[in-house]
């Protein structure tokens, strides 16, 4: 078997680690029991010899549709044979400290004969386990052990074969069967089984309560709704860190070696996640982000990375695995990320705007908050003249990117606002010097006259998605005759049949082999930079074909290729999700049925009363 394409996998999660659920009801990817853990099952990345979990119908003519429950990710799967029907319920039950996996099987029509083959592979497919048959009361246990790591499988009894475990079993109308694996630690004994109709229920419950707290109105409610619940699924019960993605390399150009290991926590995605989260009504998630934040960059500002793993964990260390052959041959398979040693000084200029959105709706400093962000930015005054890598993380040389110089204009702005209109302390009067210092350079260097666009690095007269953001964060107007000159400049250079690439990877720029496919999250910005500056014609045009691009249960990967119509790159991409409610968002207020609510800071909509 090779992968299916991406956009064939559903996602089950429980907040501390999540599945890939293949349309052929394969479990193809999960790390037990961290988002970053070593995977168990690995064949996303491989053969079915590098792990997975199938369980379907024996007849491989079977059809079969599915979907997530309302507001939750218990994902239903219907089949259908030319002997009757069956329901799979897969979900990873909520809020029991376990790392469990429920595979429901409810018969509905006729008799269904089911199989199972199970093939683990812990350690990345490193490590095969020893396993044993354990006698249970009333069920078949079998215990898996390698190492640290250990499962157990209770439900029909699995035999061995070449590697494998197997079984096929009938299901009639109306029976239920019911199976569980769990992951322990190989030096303890197995924990007990679950009730799986207390955990079925009660995850359910979870799910929707969380739902129903949010805010969500207007054309693409229901989109917002499955993206902020994706961005809930990556976010770690315990530690309130939001992973960027469930997975690692998978590529982003068919066969290509753009493929990087996403399930760490970026810095950038606080301002995004702050404002999501407390404009659609989830201040508590906020808070535990901004908590996550404030934990993660404490220390010396010296040390400060651009991003670190759940727990606020410094080192990432980047490697290439040998024993996962890559999704469908993409090679190389990294695991950590090299980026974290990088110095991007645009990073500095989202934690600073994030920290004053959250005190512009609502979060009040506290003892530790704003002292930390002093620090920061009188670290900030000590290098905000260096080069740097950049948003993209470029692996060329060092650059003074334009988006990196309006980030720092952000750090300076926004730190001075704090104290301007929120009567905090600092040194004001510095910080807008520096500031406005910051925004001659930016004007003199960033700015090319002769095509009256922004460029991407100074220098040069390339032109770089990332510059879509710069009324976002309030640098200028969506309207300003210099923003506009730079979205023309986009849509002439780097639409791809009408989608955003980032910037021209055949320059050399980032010091890597040219290729990649539209990168969703900057197609989003120009949906909202349409939006935001009287083109909502042509936002919503362009809004509904990229939520057409979502899968079958409302999924984004990072990236699109409109030739091959199919999704690229890590998935779910919270940054992709992310840019998607800000786009709905800016359409929704937008006009001509928006709410008329304005915009604070440039960085997003104030709801009215009300709202």
């Amino acid at each position: 078997m090779v992968p299916l394409p991406i956009e064939d996998y559903a996602l089950v999660g429980d907040c501390h680690t999540a599945a890939l659920v293949g349309r052929d009801g394969s479990i193809d990817w999960l790390c037990l029991p961290r988002f970053d853990s070593e995977s168990t099952f690995g064949a996303l990345l491989g053969t079915e010899d590098h792990g997975r979990w199938l369980l379907a119908p024996a007849d491989d003519a079977a059809t079969a549709t599915r979907a997530y429950l309302e507001d939750t990710f218990v994902l239903v799967t219907r089949w259908t044979t030319e002997e009757g029907e069956v329901e799979v319920t897969d979900l990873m039950p909520h809020g029991d400290r376990r790392a469990d996996i429920v595979r429901r099987v409810r018969g509905i029509r006729g008799t269904v004969r089911m199989r199972q083959e199970l093939r683990i592979r812990f350690a990345y497919a490193t490590a095969l386990p020893w396993v044993r048959q354990v006698a249970e009361v009333g069920a078949h246990a079998l215990v898996a052990a390698a190492g640290p790591d250990a499962i157990v499988v209770r439900g029909p009894r699995l035999r061995a074969r070449n590697h494998a475990h197997h079984s096929e079993f009938d299901v009639p109308a109306g029976a239920t069967v019911d199976i569980v694996l769990t992951w322990f630690p190989a030096h303890r004994e197995p924990p007990p089984p679950v009730d799986v109709d207390d955990r079925i229920a009660a995850t359910v419950a979870w799910w929707r309560d969380w739902a129903g707290r949010g805010r969500m109105s207007g054309r693409y409610r229901d989109a917002v709704r499955r993206s902020l619940l994706v961005l809930r699924a990556l976010t770690h019960e315990d530690t309130g860190g939001v992973v960027a993605a469930a997975t690692t390399s998978l590529p982003e150009q068919a066969q290509g070696e753009r493929n990087w290991d996403y399930r760490y926590v970026w810095l950038r995605d606080a301002s995004l996640t702050l404002q999501a989260l407390m404009l659609h009504g989830y201040e508590q998630e906020a808070r535990q982000w901004r908590g996550w934040l404030l934990r993660a960059v404490a220390g010396d500002p010296a040390d400060i990375q651009i991003m670190y793993g759940l727990a606020g964990e410094r080192r990432l260390t980047e490697f290439e695995l040998t024993s996962l052959p890559g999704y469908q041959g993409a090679r190389p398979v990294r695991i950590g990320n090299g980026a974290y040693t990088q110095y991007q000084g645009d990073v500095f200029g989202e934690m600073m705007l994030a920290l004053h959105g959250a005190r512009e709706l609502g979060l009040v400093e506290d003892e530790f908050s704003w002292p930390l962000q002093r620090e920061i930015l009188e670290h900030v005054e000590k290098v905000y003249r260096r080069k740097d890598r950049g948003i993209w993380e470029v692996r060329g040389e060092e650059r003074h990117f334009t988006h990196s110089r309006v980030m720092l204009w952000a750090a300076f702005e926004y730190g001075a606002r704090g104290v301007r209109e929120h009567g905090l302390d600092g040194p004001v009067e510095r910080w807008e010097r520096i500031r406005d210092e910051l925004r001659d350079e930016i004007e003199r260097n960033g700015f090319d006259r002769g095509t009256g666009s922004y460029v991407q690095h100074y220098g040069g007269v390339a032109v770089d998605a990332a510059l879509l953001q710069l009324p976002q964060v309030g640098y200028l107007a969506p309207d300003d005759p210099r923003m506009l000159g730079t979205v023309a400049r986009i849509e002439q250079e780097l639409l791809a049949d009408g989608l955003v690439l980032r910037y021209h990877t055949d320059t050399g720029v980032d010091g890597l082999p040219g290729g990649e496919s539209p990168f969703l999250a900057c197609s989003f910005w120009l949906v909202e930079q349409y939006a935001r500056s009287g083109r909502r014609t042509d936002a919503v045009r362009l809004m509904d074909r990229l939520i057409g691009f979502c899968n079958d249960v409302g999924l984004l990967s990072e990236e699109y290729d409109t030739r091959a119509g199919r999704q690229m790159g890590n998935v779910p991409q919270a940054l992709s999700h992310l840019a998607l409610v800000r786009a709905a968002d800016a359409i929704e207020w937008s006009g001509p049925s928006g709410t008329g609510a304005h915009w604070a800071n440039g960085g997003g909509p104030v709801p009215q009363h009300g709202e």
